[in-house]
Formats: C-alpha cells, structure tokens, sequence
C-alpha cells in the first residue's frame, strides 16, 4: 500500500502540537470534573491523572517511535498491518475508529449541553426522551448546526482546519492561565478535602476514564501523511503534546478542587465554570470559562474528525472497507468521503441527549486502551522482527518500555469488564460496543489472513 499522492504535507510544529493537544483537551475537564471530584476527592483525582498520564505517555512512547519509522496516513493501521498482518490491523483500526467515533459525537451532544450555561431557555420543541432526558429540537439543533461546520471545514482542507485549530488552543491557553490565576488568589486547600474520596476504589473509577479524556496524541500518526518535519521531530512532538495535556489535566483537578468543595463540585451542572466564577468572584469569569469550553469542544472535534477521516481512509486505501472510502478530493487534497461519513455520526449524536455523554466516554474508552494495546505489541514485534528498520526517533530500552505500555494497556483494559470498579453499564455501553462489533466481524469475515505481499520490505 502506497502512501497516496493526493495528500500534502503542509502542517507545521506549531500546527501538530496544536492539533493534538487541542484533541486532548475536549470537553472532559469542563463536565466531568465534578464526578472526578466526587469519586476521588481532590489529590485523589489529580494522582489519577498522574497515573493515566504515565499509562498513556508509555504507549506514546511507542507510538513515537513507530510514527517517524512510518509517518503515513492513517497511524496505527500502518503498523499494525506491517507487523501482525491484515486482521489484526482491522481489529486495531476498527476499535480505535469507534473510540474516535465517540470523541466526535461526545463533543457534539456537549456543546448544546454547555450553550444552556450561556441560554439557559434554550430547551424548546420537546421531541423525546433518552435514559430519562428530555430531546429538545433547539437544544439538538445546536449540536447539529456546529456537526455541519466542524464537518465543512474539514471537508475543505487540512490547512483551514489547522489554522482554526492553533487559534483555539491559544485561547485555551489563556483561560487555563487565569483559572491557575484565580486558584493561587482565592483557592483553598481546605476545599480539595477529603483528598482521597473513596481510597483506591475511587482514584481506579477515575483512572479508567483518563484513556478517553487523553486520546488524541494519536492524530498526530493519523494525520503524518500530511506533516512538513523531519520524521524524529513528529515523534518528539507527540510526546510534548502528552506531557502538556497531563500537566492541564491535573492543574484542572486541583484548581477546580480548590475553588469548590467536594459536595458543590459533585452538584454542579458546569463545576469547573462555577469554580471560576467563585475563584474570582465574579459571574463574569465564569462566562469566560463557559466560552474557552465551548473552544476545547470545537478543538477535540475538529482534531478528532481529521484523525478519524484519516484512519477510516487508509483502511479504505488497503481494502479493509468500499473505496468509496478511500476517495481525495482533487481540489481540497482531503478524505472527502470519509469526512463526511465521520460529519455524518456526529450530526446524529444530538438527538439522543445528554445521557449519551456517559455512555460515550466508557464504551470510547476500552476501544481505546484495546487500541493502546495492540499498537505496544506492534512496537515489540517490530523490534524483535525488523531491529534494521530505520526509526529516526528511537526509544531508549524500548522493550522494557514496549512490555510496561502493553501490561498496563492489559490491566486497565481489565478494569472495563463486569465485576470490576469501573465495569461498563448494561445494556446501553455494551450495545455501543456490541453493535459496532457486529458491523465489524461482517467485515472482517471478508478479509484474507497473513500480511499483504509487500508489507515487510517497506513502502
């Protein structure tokens, strides 16, 4: 499989760090944050992250390395195909394209969700209920509106979408600064108590969801096709980006912590905004925050739709899925049709409520660690297999590090199945896992074994 020629490489240092940071960061830390809090306490959640950082930065590690030894469209596809062979490589992209599936249609159920922050008589026209949440047409309308122009703008080129996105992470980047601000001025460490919730149980309810709420580095290998740097530079920069979303992650447990107490933070309908908002004491600042949400929305599904039209693409582009999938638009140079299939999830997710963002999150994060997991066990195959393989960015001791990606990838994996802390929910997230199943074994039932002829020597 050759790398297609429709494709330019056009995104600069600046352009990936945004891109994937600005992936990582999402919605998670404005709606979820209360729950954390609740579970965990306040060092309880921050170590949490600490911890799903070290997990994730691990297997970027990996990802690192394999991306400047193959920086292609489409990522772990290309690794995984290259090593394990054709079904394996399936199975990785087919779990990794729901969990970036459910990022995408995540953002678009949370950005109606936080518009009622700012218009709180939103909700009109009631269509019907989900889980017990009422589907309102205008509060889904928003969701929709944004689906077509997140999905638009993608359509149109990776440049575009590049640009907006280094705009909105520095913005982000100003609202973090002022919410470290408020915390140092009006933050108290008594509010962070209990600082461990409920012990273990409740640091492990927490950890689980860091794989979902961390996701996005890997739209960095999604989108390599498309990268103007040395291949080493692309690896250096993915595990940059890892470290700065850790670093957000806990300054946002512990700020958050320190602005609300336990029982506020758990109660709160926009926890992290109300925490600015008392911070400062002002409503004002909690209307700021409200706005840098609604621009970590727009960063994660703009960087998610690219990721995941790129991936979906080169499956497409190796026979996995219809060529219909694999088209490039002769004018824009982007997966045309697979940005619109992607778009076209994402308009649908609205309309069944704001219960969908739970579910979303657990049944997105096992298809990601699932992911995580096969891609370290293609980092030690190609290790062992093909050690003259050129990798521009090699790791250090890379196969204790490939073994610690893969054993930890295994064990939270683990945490997901029933009788655990963390077990996914009956029947809503197994169906979402399930259904998606479904569709996947009907496809690759299709498929041949072994590895496509040509794969070993390289591109």
């Amino acid at each position: 499989m050759a790398q297609h020629e429709g494709f330019t490489r056009v995104l600069g240092r600046l352009d990936v760090l945004a891109i994937a940071f600005g992936a990582m960061i999402g919605f998670g830390w404005i709606v979820l944050t209360g729950e954390f809090l609740d579970e965990a306490g306040g060092l309880g959640s921050a170590l949490a992250f600490v911890a799903g950082g070290l997990v994730v930065g691990l297997v970027g590690l990996t990802y690192a390395e394999l991306v400047s030894a193959m920086p292609h469209a489409g990522g772990e596809h290309n690794y995984v195909l290259r090593a394990l062979g054709t079904r394996p490589a399936f199975i990785t992209s087919w779990t990794l394209v729901l969990g970036y599936v459910s990022v995408v249609a995540f953002e678009a159920v949370a950005l109606p969700q936080t518009v009622l922050y700012l218009v709180p008589d939103l909700p009109a026209g009631k269509l019907w209920s989900v889980a017990g949440y009422d589907v309102y047409a205008t509060w889904a309308a928003v969701g929709i509106a944004a689906a077509l122009v997140v999905t638009a703008l993608n359509y149109v080129g990776v440049r575009p979408a590049a640009v907006f996105q280094t705009a909105a992470v520095l913005f982000l980047v100003v609202v973090g600064v002022l919410l470290a601000t408020g915390s140092f001025l009006g933050g108290s460490v008594a509010n962070l108590e209990p600082l461990f919730a409920d012990g273990a149980a409740g640091v492990l309810v927490v950890l689980v969801a860091t794989p979902f709420l961390f996701v996005g580095f890997d739209v960095i290998p999604q989108s390599a096709g498309e990268i103007n740097l040395p291949p080493r530079r692309i690896g250096r920069l993915l595990v940059v980006s890892v470290a700065l979303a850790t670093t957000w992650y806990v300054l946002i447990m512990l700020t958050v912590g320190s602005g609300l107490g336990r029982s506020e933070a758990g109660g709160a309908e926009l926890p992290t905004a109300e925490a600015m908002a008392a911070l400062w004491g002002s409503e004002a600042m909690g209307t700021v925050l409200v706005v840098g949400g609604i621009t970590g929305i727009l960063t994660s599904w703009n960087g998610f739709l690219l990721g995941a039209s790129r991936l979906v693409f080169a499956m497409a582009d190796s026979g996995m899925l219809p060529r219909w999938f694999a088209k490039v638009h002769p004018r824009f140079g982007t997966p045309s049709n697979a940005v619109l299939f992607i778009g076209s999830l994402s308009v649908l997710a609205p309309l069944f409520g704001r219960q969908m963002l739970v579910w979303l999150v657990d049944a997105g994060s096992l298809s990601i660690v699932v992911a995580y997991l096969l891609v370290a066990v293609t980092f030690l195959v190609l290790r062992r297999r093909e050690p003259g393989l050129s990798r521009p960015f090699r790791l250090r001791h890379g196969r204790t590090v490939g073994t610690l990606a893969a054993v930890l990838s295994l064990g939270t994996a683990v945490l997901f199945l029933p009788g655990m802390p963390a077990a996914l929910t009956w029947p809503a997230e197994w169906l979402i896992v399930g259904l998606w199943w479904a569709a996947g074994i009907v496809l690759l039932l299709r498929l041949p074994r072994g590895r496509p002829e040509g794969e070993l020597t390289g591109r």
